[in-house]
């Protein structure tokens, strides 16, 4: 997915020069409306924020300060699953204008140059200015940069691009070359072109839209809600629960999407005449066949049921109920997850293991380790900053640890290692059989960086 944020400044498209917004557009019952939303107070001429005495945010939280409609602090899990659930017969449009509403110039919407095209047609029938954001992973198709200019052009905004680090892009193509994915998968090189932008973006919005729907993917998507507080990523204002995800078409099927587009007139990528349906970066994109499902055109030479790059982890589960080792039944009988915390520079200690750890008072080297639950909606959403920070101190001489400390080992956990909730995260010194407890909600890569070194 290619992801990029821009400012609405201007609304237009069908909008005319006359002095109400009355648009003449063909109904589409399909897609659940028939007409834009009445704004017919909102002048023609550009709507920008600084009209509303808003200032647009950046990207990165630190660059500035701005002057934004009140939102609340923390997201409630519990008030957007009612939200959800009010929302489940709601129109596109209708949830579209809810969400630019409640988050005004604090929520952008995700375009990665395929048919989420849709999202911004929707925003722009709102009347409400809007902000839009792409990620350049560097090896997108040329069509696709195409599409970026054409739809800028159509709705008279500028497209924020987020790009991935170039040190780490670099270090990955000599290291591995250019087509590594192929050999060892695709989840390394997406989460240094992908994840990791996108996490930076993120951090300074309090929301965010995207073009989920749950017939994408069988396997990931099925469940997707129509709002949710995203389980993978933070916000601005960091920790658990400082951003909402919002999924408006999550309900439309993709014919009724094609339907819409059409209807509307819209731009579109010219890949989906030649075949390709589901589009991501050139290498690892191709056109489907009839009959095949859309995701299949991804990453074909792998698991066609968790087809993900993980900018939407949160939808991965494992399907499997037994015990074999990648998952296991969370204590109150729902299905099995997949582990978490996943790669070679994290170490996954056993119970001997973190026993032996306690009991040494001098220790080669210092450890930080979390006590974790795979099944654990906040364990899941520091996942991409644990794997970042293990990344960054694997040559500094601390070791990274998980320890799984739900079940049977929770009892043990709770009286030992200070467990109290999921996740712990526990710094155990060169010197010192007592270990340390992080104290801080917020676990970003920069704050549990800085614990660890403060430390060792």
């Amino acid at each position: 997915m290619a992801l990029a944020f821009s400012s609405s400044a201007v609304i237009h498209g069908s909008l005319s020069s006359s002095s109400s917004y009355e648009p003449q557009q063909p109904k589409v019952s399909q897609m659940g409306i028939t007409q834009p939303m009445d704004r017919s107070r909102i002048p023609l001429k550009a709507v920008n924020y600084t009209q509303r005495s808003l200032a647009m945010k950046p990207l990165v939280p630190l660059a500035a300060t701005i002057v934004a409609p009140e939102v609340e602090e923390k997201a409630e899990a519990d008030d957007y699953e009612k939200l959800a659930k009010e929302l489940t017969n709601a129109s596109p449009l209708k949830i579209m204008d809810k969400a630019l509403e409640k988050f005004g110039s604090e929520i952008a919407i995700a375009f990665s140059g395929a048919e989420d095209v849709a999202l911004l047609e929707y925003a722009r029938l709102t009347g409400r200015p809007f902000r839009v954001f792409s990620l350049d992973t560097g090896r997108l198709n040329p069509e696709t940069y195409q599409l970026f200019d054409a739809v800028e052009k159509h709705y008279g905004i500028h497209i924020e691009y987020t790009f991935p680090d170039a040190v780490e892009v670099q270090a990955l193509v000599r290291n591995k070359g250019l087509y590594s994915f192929y050999e060892d998968g695709h989840q390394e090189c997406c989460r240094i072109r992908k994840v990791r932008p996108l996490r930076r973006a993120l951090k300074g919005l309090r929301a965010w839209i995207t073009g989920q729907r749950k017939d994408q993917s069988p396997g990931t998507r099925s469940e997707i809600p129509i709002v949710q507080v995203d389980p993978s990523f933070e916000g601005l204002d960091g920790g658990v629960g400082s951003l909402v995800k919002w999924n408006p078409v999550a309900n439309v099927d993709g014919n009724d999407i094609w339907n819409f587009l059409r209807a509307m007139n819209v731009p579109v990528n010219s890949l989906h005449s030649q075949g390709y349906v589901s589009i991501g970066c050139e290498p690892c994109t191709r056109a489907v066949l009839p009959g095949q499902h859309e995701r299949e055109g991804r990453w074909w030479w792998e698991d066609s049921k968790a087809k993900e790059c993980g900018l939407h982890k949160g939808n991965i589960k494992d399907e499997s109920t037994s015990g074999n080792g990648n998952g296991a039944v969370h204590a109150n009988g729902s299905a099995a997850v997949a582990d978490i915390f996943d790669t070679n520079d994290i170490v996954s200690l056993s119970r001997p293991g973190i026993e032996n750890l306690l009991k040494l008072e001098n220790r080669r080297e210092p450890w930080l380790v979390v006590l974790y639950a795979p099944w654990c909606r906040f364990c899941q959403a520091m996942e991409g900053s644990y794997v970042e920070l293990a990344e960054k101190l694997a040559s500094s001489g601390v070791k990274v640890a998980k320890f799984r400390g739900d079940g049977e080992q929770k009892a043990f956990a709770q009286k030992e290692l200070q467990l109290g909730s999921f996740p712990t995260i526990l710094f155990f010194p060169r010197h010192s059989s007592q270990p340390i407890k992080y104290p801080w909600e917020k676990r970003d890569v920069d704050s549990l960086l800085a614990f660890a070194n403060a430390l060792r």
